[in-house]
């Protein structure tokens, strides 16, 4: 078989892809949308490092926006539609939109990295600026590679199942090899490893702070809301880098080993989990995240009765980023204490005991 025609012997085979994306891109579409809506309701509250959760958002609705139609329509009709020009170009947006996806996430967690070490002070450490150029950069920087395959480092091509298009894996076995080393070491292995080390030390700066908190009812309640968010971050990122490590591990074994001896069936079902991944975001944030599901629920078309539609904006409900609903309030508490802990404790004692962190 070629990119013109099908690779899956049986019409049943073309209907189950067909009906697989059909429901994932309905899913991602409106999951992204509800997403990037709750954003623009909130719009007026959203600090600095919220925004790379939009902007991973604005990936996963791009990724179904740009390439489920093609691939729908194309399973839907037993073959590739469009030949090698359509083939260059879903290839493209897909290797873009998966770059700018993983970078995102790398530098969401070095961003949450660097608040959970910055508790103790009550000034904003990310700006809007930083955060806007972190972001112009993941978009920047997906780009560049993107382009690498079309100015002659490494090629697109159809994927062996003919349905999809890709990198080209099995051609890029010698004249293309140095990209998919420098691409799997950047893009995955790199990311992977930082993502991992700032979770972990999120975690053990949560396990410490919380060892050495007085005995009180405010301070466990702050962990408590880091580590939903902690938890949140950790379920994106590990479902990213899940659904996309068999894809890896088969386009791998491909490049080492005859790529022609991989069934189209085998190679299918990598792919299939691959493009479900922007599903799952929005689906974690509204079973994880209390004040996403309720902002859900009260926009105006779901609204019931006298029930006001508003945004809720309180600190104890973590909202469906990946940093606090309020890290300057927070912040602040955990300078107080440290502050009602340090040698000015006696000139300070009086506003500690107004703050009821001692008796």
């Amino acid at each position: 078989c070629d990119i013109t025609t099908g690779c899956l012997g049986s019409s049943q085979g073309f209907a189950g892809i067909g009906s697989f994306l059909s429901c994932s891109a309905v899913l991602s579409v409106v999951g992204n949308l509800l997403v990037l809506t709750m954003a623009f309701r909130r719009s007026s509250r959203l600090k600095p490092p919220e925004l790379l959760s939009v902007n991973l958002a604005v990936t996963d609705l791009g990724t179904a926006v740009t390439m489920y139609p093609l691939a729908i329509a194309s399973a839907w009709s037993h073959h590739w539609l469009g030949g090698n020009a359509s083939c260059i170009y879903y290839g493209l947006a897909g290797f873009f939109f998966g770059i700018a996806s993983i970078m995102n996430l790398t530098v969401m967690a070095i961003v949450r990295f660097v608040v959970s070490l910055n508790l103790h002070s009550p000034k904003e450490k990310i700006s809007w600026k930083k955060v806007k150029i972190l972001c112009l950069w993941t978009w920047l920087y997906a780009l560049i590679w993107a382009l690498f395959p079309i100015l002659g480092w490494g090629r697109y091509g159809p994927e062996p199942f003919g349905l999809s298009c890709s990198l080209a894996w099995g051609q890029m076995k010698h004249e293309g090899f140095s990209f998919v080393i420098s691409l799997f070491s950047m893009n995955l292995l790199m990311p992977s490893i930082i993502i991992i080390f700032c979770y972990f030390g999120i975690a053990i700066r949560l396990y410490f702070t919380y060892k050495k908190s007085p005995t009180n009812k405010h301070v466990p309640n702050i962990i408590k809301l880091h580590r939903r968010l902690l938890i949140i971050a950790v379920l994106i990122s590990a479902g990213f880098l899940g659904c996309w490590a068999p894809y890896g591990l088969v386009s791998l074994w491909s490049i080492l080993n005859d790529s022609s001896k991989i069934p189209p069936e085998v190679s299918l079902l990598p792919c299939m989990f691959a493009k479900s991944s922007t599903v799952y975001n929005p689906l974690i944030y509204y079973f994880f995240s209390q004040s996403f599901k309720r902002e859900v629920k009260q926009l105006s078309w779901l609204c019931r009765g006298s029930n006001p539609c508003r945004v809720t904006d309180s600190v104890n409900d973590n909202n469906i980023y990946m940093v606090s609903a309020n890290i300057k309030h927070l912040a602040g508490i955990f300078w107080d204490l440290h502050l009602c802990h340090s040698k000015e404790r006696s000139s300070y004692l009086l506003y500690c005991s107004h703050l009821h962190f001692v008796k």
